[in-house]
């Protein structure tokens, strides 16, 4: 059965959240340099030598797509895991990997 634009807003938002919570809890603790700008269908993370990692919803694909330095990908929610389409990889532990190698935190997400 198709995943609704309900479903998938809100898993989506799911994912969004823990990140924002995640880079608030490293600036709290580690005095970590990141802005977040989290607008509509994007999450822009900004960090202090200005590289960006910007995660973006595709509603009408129902996927997430992260862009970096490190270049574009997208993830899309296969038997319970958001799934990158090439390689398989998962989501969350991708996020976190681009995050440590963009800015040198480690983050507990």
């Amino acid at each position: 059965m198709a995943m609704t634009d309900t479903q998938y807003h809100q898993l989506a938002d799911d994912m969004f959240e823990k990140i924002e919570a995640a880079i608030e809890q490293a600036i709290d603790e580690q005095g970590a340099d990141i802005d977040i700008d989290a607008s509509g269908n994007v999450l822009q993370l900004e960090f202090g030598d200005s590289a960006k990692l910007v995660i973006n919803k595709q509603e009408p694909l129902h996927e997430l797509w992260v862009a970096s330095r490190f270049g574009g990908f997208h993830f899309a929610y296969v038997d319970g895991k958001w799934l990158d389409q090439r390689n398989g990889g998962e989501f969350m532990p991708f996020v976190r990997d681009t995050i440590t190698q963009l800015s040198g935190l480690t983050l507990d997400i």
